[in-house]
């Protein structure tokens, strides 16, 4: 019989703090009378973590673990845990012991109130000034591009239904857009619930620079997937028109000037951006159209619709006239 709950942890150099976590994980889980299996992720650490996982493994059977060649990254880790997890409800933590597993159970409360997402907000956080300032400002920037109200997307506390998971494909950095994800997929019960983040107790953070500028690239990807990687042509030919007809517009004035007005225009740089816009327009009409060339054997293939329910068949109709409803 599969465990209630499936806990995914992805880890990266974390040895030290894995044990103490996973007691945390087991005393939160008994207290609240849910049975669980935990995922332990090795992400390619090289401090000795996949023995202190073997051990734990060893002791207590609900305990697993996968261990990666090298490091993939946090996306990685969770795309393989949501693959084998098991669980009808299924929670991410991070290895660093800031989370705290005794948040779980309140959170699986609220999945089984109906909603399909559970994101932790760590409202007062435990972290240097150069890490929260940028999280503020990615989360705020994000917020308004998505328009899902969470105050923190990049929060390692989250619980799902395991139809969610199973729906989403996350890899590079996409874990931060897994509610943006969600939500495409038509998951739109998100919920946020506050939650105690606790201060490092072991290591170091992993959070640099870099991180953040992928951050910002990868929200601009989510973006286009979501609003029009079924219809690229919305996006392209929008440019491309504006583009063309910004040309267009100038192209029109230089040829007044010409030959009404009598001015050279061999020596007008308005005249170059004017043939450059044309330009522009055309080739992204262009990619517009290979666009919907690419995708439409797939927006035409109706089996790859999840249906979630079919209405009853009433004899008095004819058979076409039955609805699905999808997500």
């Amino acid at each position: 019989m599969p465990p209630a709950v499936s806990i995914i942890v992805p880890a990266y150099n974390e040895a030290e703090s894995l044990r103490e976590l996973v007691d945390q994980i087991r005393a939160a889980m008994e207290a609240a009378e849910r049975t669980f299996e935990v995922w332990l992720i090795d992400d390619g650490s090289d401090d000795g973590m996949w023995e202190v996982i073997e051990n734990l493994a060893a002791d207590d059977n609900r305990i697993r673990g996968v261990r990666f060649r090298q490091n993939y990254g946090k996306s990685a880790a969770l795309a393989i845990g949501f693959e084998r997890a098991r669980g009808i409800y299924i929670a991410t933590l991070d290895a660093d012991l800031q989370d705290d597993p005794a948040e779980l159970p309140a959170m699986i409360d609220k999945l089984e109130a109906g909603a399909d997402l559970v994101s932790g907000w760590k409202r007062k956080r435990r972290d240097p000034i150069t890490k929260t300032i940028p999280s503020r400002f990615f989360n705020a920037i994000t917020r308004l591009a998505s328009g899902i109200p969470l105050h923190d997307f990049n929060s390692g506390i989250k619980a799902y239904r395991a139809e969610v998971v199973k729906s989403v494909h996350v890899y590079g950095e996409l874990h931060r857009y897994i509610p943006m994800l969600a939500r495409w997929a038509g998951f739109t019960r998100i919920e946020e619930q506050e939650v105690q983040h606790r201060a490092r107790k072991y290591g170091t953070t992993k959070f640099g620079f870099e991180r953040f500028v992928r951050g910002f690239l990868d929200l601009i990807t989510v973006l286009f997937l979501t609003r029009f990687a079924r219809r690229p042509m919305h996006f392209f030919g929008t440019l491309g028109t504006l583009s063309f007809l910004g040309g267009f517009v100038i192209s029109v004035y230089l040829t007044y000037a010409k030959l009404v007005l009598g001015q050279p225009l061999g020596d007008r740089p308005l005249l170059l951006l004017g043939v450059m816009l044309i330009l522009l327009g055309a080739q992204s009409f262009l990619a517009g159209l290979l666009g919907e060339m690419i995708v439409r054997p797939e927006m035409e293939d109706t089996g790859r619709y999840e249906v979630v329910e079919t209405t009853r068949q009433n004899t008095t109709l004819d058979s076409d006239s039955s609805l699905t409803r999808q997500r």
